[in-house]
Formats: structure tokens, C-alpha cells, sequence
């Protein structure tokens, strides 16, 4: 890559200049394109150590990059306080273009970063009391994404969903289809929903409630992600652990660590050994544990089972849960940065202008299936991850399922529609795509090709940075921007006619299959499809 040839120019140079390179010599994009193509600020970082004024290490280093330029690089400049600037040939994105399409869907933007750690990752797990409502596939499709990426960065996920199946909402379930069944009014507490009506007219008269509804939403939510695309590794039960004694062997192997003592008739975990602010129960007085040691249980599970590092996603009403967790995972004597939490905010779901209020409880209900019936799981999903997992969303409906280029689903899906539709255009006119070595990119010169290319070149490192940092909305962002350049290149760049010579005819072939090769990418890490027509 572009990068490494630079990084390898600079080396040289430094050494020519006598000063010592670092081993990672940073260089990135500019914001603002009057400042180059890449960016170092190696001079700024090293001048101290070397006893040099920053503006005049950069200096040397420009002029000797300018009077031997690496390959591509057109000139070397230097800017403010020492950073070193390269322009590029257009040459550098004919390279990337090259890259593009000889690595594939397969292995461009690919990275071996995760080296094989294993990673569960949980999420959605709502209580198995109902359907998953719409703000429930925020979590679906963010947990879903971030596995996808953790895979095309090297590392193994496994994708885990919580059923949270003892306790007493479980029992206010299944009194409230009970009721229903007999025509009855349903417990304080209970769930008003009409699909408790609907599930009670299709229970029968002699099953069990509790186990009966039990299978009934698993069933239902089960079905409803496996439409939204998202598939499952685990379904893994709390009552499970209760049947195994996982719960009691936790117990016991948290006091042999030392950090479990009895007062007041209950069992206290020290966490104020590990700085929290008072220490918590781990079961109370009267013999039942607080939430906190069954899912200490689950958590030292995981571990047991393989796993190098352990990803929950929950809602941001966990936040003052997280501490607890990570001091209960290393009082057991992990590392407590083996388990991350991800805190993501909730869905404000708007229709026809209004917002709809979402509850189980309260009856007032819309559920993810109804979302993906009206607007599609590949609208459903993109809008989802539209922005950062930590920042509230709205999700208008009405603008979800309109075919308007202002709906980025429309706008991304669109995109890719219109590099299928020039790939049928050429078919019925016998234009077949020659080899790519035999083809002249040099003939890309025209702003909207060389902005394409400049998006393909980001991708690597959105994919990086976007696994790295947790942040799918990362990819759904660059996919949008390619989508917006393709659509530019689409409509001031003809691919093929009588006034396009054969030669940029074959050079725009290459560069469309590149962009579709970027885009079948950035979709297939959103869990989007790349539709052929609109």
C-alpha cells in the first residue's frame, strides 16, 4: 500500500538526514485536499530526541524526498510547525484500482489484527416475556455488524443471546397469558400486549404457561432476527446454570479467591478491594441471589468455555451495572479488560410524525417484525446503524421505507443497482471487459473517477478503525460516501458511447468493478444486501 511506500521513503531519508525513525511512522489523509494527499508530522515526533528544530527536520527530509521522489509522489512540502506533506500522481489510486480488484470481495480491506482471538459477543437478550420490539433491532443489527467485522479483522466471533428465563417477570408472563386464556384480568405487573391475547387463544388448554410461553417467544424472537439476518450461536439459559450448580460452583470459587464474606445474613463480594464505592450482595438473607451472581456465573462460563475476550452490549440503564461486572470477572482472577461492555443509547421510533412509546408491560408495543414487514430488513438494519451506538436515534418509518435518493438506504442500495445496470448495458452491446493488465488506467484522470478511487483507498482503514473502535456506523458512513462519488462518477462520466474512446471505455469498466467490488464489502460488514436493480 501507498502508505508503506511512504513510510519506507521516509525511513531513508531520516537516515540520510542522521536522525533515528521511529519503528511506526504515522501518516494519514489531510482534511482539506489543498494539503496534499498524505500527511506525517515524523519530523515533529522525532526533533527532541534529536536535537532538531522540528520546521528545518522537515525541511531536510522534503528536499530529500523531492530530489529522489519515491514512486507517485509528485512533490514534498512542508507545513506549519514541521508536518511533511506528499502529492501524489494520480498514479497512486491506478495502484489502488489494481489492488481493488485483484484482491476481491474476499480479501480487500482484510486484516489478520485479531490473530485468532476468540471473541463471544452478546446482545439483543431481551427477557423472554415477548416479541423484540423495534428498538431491539438497533442491538441486533449493531452486535451483528461488529461480529462481521471482528471476522474480516482476524478474529473468531460468536455470536451469544442472554435468555434471562428465572425470576419474576417470567412468572408475571405466564399468569398474564394464563388470565387471558380464561378470560381474566391480568396480574398487577403484568403484560397488557394484544399478542398475550393472541399467544393465549393458540395455547393449549391443558399446557403449562410458563413453559408453554416460554418456547413461544423464543420461537417468535428467534424468527424475527433470523429475518433481520442476524443469526445466533448460542440461545444460552440463565435456568441452566441454576440445573448445572454453576451458580453455587461461582460461590465457591469467589471465596476460595478470597473476596466473599457473610454479615447480616446475607453473602457480601469485597468490591471495594477493587475500588468500588461499597461492596454488593451476592445473596440475600433469604437465600436468593441478587442478579449479580448469576450473571458473574455466566460471565466465568464464557470463560471456561474458550473464549479470550468477552464483548456485552446492553443498554445505556446498564451503565452503573458495568463496574460490578468487570470487579466480579476479576475477582474470579481474569483480566478485567477480557471483558468489554458497550453501553448503547435507545430508539425513538416515529410514525407518521408521532412518536410511538414501546412497551412490553404496558401494551403499547410495536415489534421488530412489524418494522421489518413494512420498510425490509436491509432498510431496517442500514438505518440502524447510521450513527454511533452511544448517540439517540430516531427512526422515522414514513423516511425508512420511501425510494427517495434523500433515504440513505434508497441512496446506497441505488448505487450499486446502477454499476449492474452498466454491467448489463455492455452485455447487450457485446462490450467485454478486457484484462486488466492489458487496460490503460492511466486514462482515469476525470475528478469523479479519481474521487471513487479515493474512497476505495480509505476502506482498508475503515475497517480497521471501525473494528478497532467498536464503531460499525464507521463503514455505513464510507459506504455512503462511495455511494455519493459513484453516483457523481455515473452522471458526468459515461462508460461507454460513441463519444467515450474503446480504451477509457475498458479503463471505466475496470474502475466500476472496483467500486462494486467496495461496495459488495461495506454492505456485506452492515449486513446489507447489494441488489442488481431497484
Amino acid at each position: 500500500m501507498i502508505r508503506d511506500d511512504l513510510a519506507d521513503a521516509l525511513r531513508a531519508a531520516m537516515a540520510r538526514a542522521g536522525v533515528d525513525a521511529p519503528d511506526d511512522i504515522h501518516l494519514e489523509r489531510p482534511a482539506r485536499r489543498e494539503h496534499g494527499d498524505w500527511s506525517t508530522n515524523v519530523a515533529l515526533a522525532t526533533a527532541k530526541k534529536a536535537g532538531r528544530n522540528p520546521r528545518e527536520l522537515a525541511a531536510d527530509l522534503a528536499k530529500v524526498l523531492n530530489d529522489e521522489p519515491p514512486r507517485h509522489v509528485a512533490s514534498v512540502e512542508v507545513a506549519g510547525p514541521g508536518f511533511v506533506n506528499f502529492r501524489l500522481n494520480d498514479s497512486w489510486l491506478h495502484d489502488v484500482l489494481t489492488e481493488v480488484v485483484q484482491e476481491g470481495v474476499d480479501d480487500y480491506a482484510r486484516t489478520d489484527a485479531g490473530a485468532g482471538t476468540k471473541v463471544n459477543v452478546e446482545f439483543v437478550s431481551t427477557n423472554p416475556t415477548g416479541p423484540v420490539h423495534a428498538g431491539g433491532g438497533r442491538w441486533a443489527a449493531y452486535g451483528d455488524s461488529l461480529c462481521r467485522l471482528l471476522e474480516r479483522n482476524g478474529y473468531v466471533p460468536h455470536r451469544e443471546f442472554y435468555l434471562n428465563d428465572r425470576g419474576v417477570q417470567m412468572q408475571l408472563f405466564a399468569q398474564s397469558l394464563q388470565a387471558r386464556k380464561d378470560g381474566g384480568t391480568v396480574p398487577e405487573g403484568g403484560y397488557q400486549g394484544e399478542y398475550v391475547a393472541e399467544w393465549a387463544a393458540e395455547m393449549p388448554e391443558d399446557a403449562d404457561p410458563l413453559e408453554w410461553g416460554y418456547e413461544r417467544v423464543k420461537r417468535d424472537v428467534r424468527e424475527t432476527l433470523e429475518g433481520m439476518g442476524v443469526h445466533f450461536d448460542t440461545w444460552f439459559s440463565e435456568r441452566s446454570m441454576v440445573a448445572s450448580g454453576a451458580i453455587d460452583d461461582t460461590l465457591d470459587d469467589l471465596r476460595a479467591h478470597g473476596v466473599v464474606y457473610d454479615a447480616d445474613g446475607a453473602v457480601w463480594l469485597r468490591t471495594t478491594d477493587f475500588g468500588d464505592d461499597k461492596d454488593r450482595v451476592l445473596v440475600k438473607s433469604d437465600g436468593e441471589p441478587t442478579y449479580v451472581l448469576p450473571d458473574i456465573a455466566y460471565h466465568r462460563d464464557k470463560f471456561a468455555r474458550g473464549f479470550d475476550l468477552l464483548i456485552d452490549i446492553w443498554g445505556a440503564d446498564h451503565h452503573g451495572y458495568v463496574q460490578r461486572l468487570k470487579i466480579g470477572v476479576q475477582a474470579l482472577g481474569h483480566d478485567p479488560n477480557e471483558l468489554e461492555v458497550i453501553l448503547g443509547q435507545f430508539v425513538t421510533l416515529v410514525r407518521g410524525g408521532e412518536e410511538v412509546k414501546l412497551s412490553k408491560r404496558a401494551g403499547d408495543v410495536v415489534t421488530l417484525g412489524e418494522v421489518l414487514d413494512d420498510v425490509g430488513p436491509d432498510a431496517a438494519r442500514l438505518t440502524f446503524l447510521l450513527q454511533s451506538i452511544d448517540t439517540k436515534q430516531v427512526f422515522d418509518i414514513d423516511l425508512v421505507r420511501s425510494q427517495a435518493m434523500d433515504n440513505p438506504v434508497y441512496y446506497v442500495q441505488y448505487a450499486h443497482a446502477r454499476i449492474s445496470s452498466i454491467e448489463r448495458v455492455a452485455g447487450e452491446r457485446s462490450v467485454v471487459r478486457e484484462p486488466l493488465d492489458g487496460v490503460d488506467l492511466s486514462l482515469l484522470t476525470h475528478e469523479r473517477e479519481l474521487d471513487v478511487l479515493r474512497s476505495l483507498a480509505e476502506l482498508p482503514d475503515v475497517v480497521a478503525l471501525a473494528c478497532a473502535e467498536r464503531a460499525p456506523h464507521k463503514v455505513t458512513t464510507w459506504v455512503r460516501e462511495l455511494a455519493g462519488r459513484f453516483h457523481g462518477f455515473y452522471h458526468d462520466c459515461y462508460v461507454m458511447g460513441t463519444d467515450v474512446p474503446p480504451q477509457l471505455t475498458q479503463a471505466r469498466l475496470w474502475l466500476v468493478e472496483a467500486a462494486r467490488v467496495g461496495l459488495a464489502i461495506g454492505l456485506d460488514l452492515l449486513g446489507v444486501s447489494a441488489p442488481d436493480s431497484m
